[in-house]
């Protein structure tokens, strides 16, 4: 219903960086990212590598009549996501990873004094 209220388009981009969550953005956010890219020289390096992942795992989708999205199957096998899921708001597209792989993630890369620093210098 958010969704609906706030975007015009049914339509969304899913896709990853290195393939172990899947992103999940409204089109009319994602344009908005494009647009940025855009700006960058066409023989960066950098952003060739970024646009060739973001491509390969990614693909417009819209959502069925019951809200669902269905996450490509090259994203959703090479993340492994299957049963339980984390869904995570990231304030303008949301995360979508294997609840056990993220539960790692937050075991592994836990908060630190000096993400601490970064975020009081944020004004968080």
């Amino acid at each position: 219903k958010v969704l609906e209220e706030r975007y015009s388009s049914p339509d969304f981009w899913v896709t990853s960086l290195e393939g172990n969550f899947a992103r999940i953005y409204p089109l009319e956010e994602w344009v908005k990212v494009e647009e940025k890219l855009s700006r960058g020289g066409t023989f960066n390096s950098s952003r060739g590598k970024l646009l060739n992942r973001l491509n390969y795992y990614g693909q417009v989708v819209t959502w069925d009549k019951q809200g669902r999205i269905l996450i490509p199957s090259i994203l959703r096998e090479k993340a492994e996501i299957k049963g339980d899921v984390a869904v995570l708001g990231q304030l303008d597209w949301l995360a979508v990873w294997n609840n056990d792989k993220f539960l790692a993630e937050v075991i592994n890369n836990p908060m630190t004094d000096e993400d601490g620093k970064v975020l009081d210098e944020l004004g968080i």
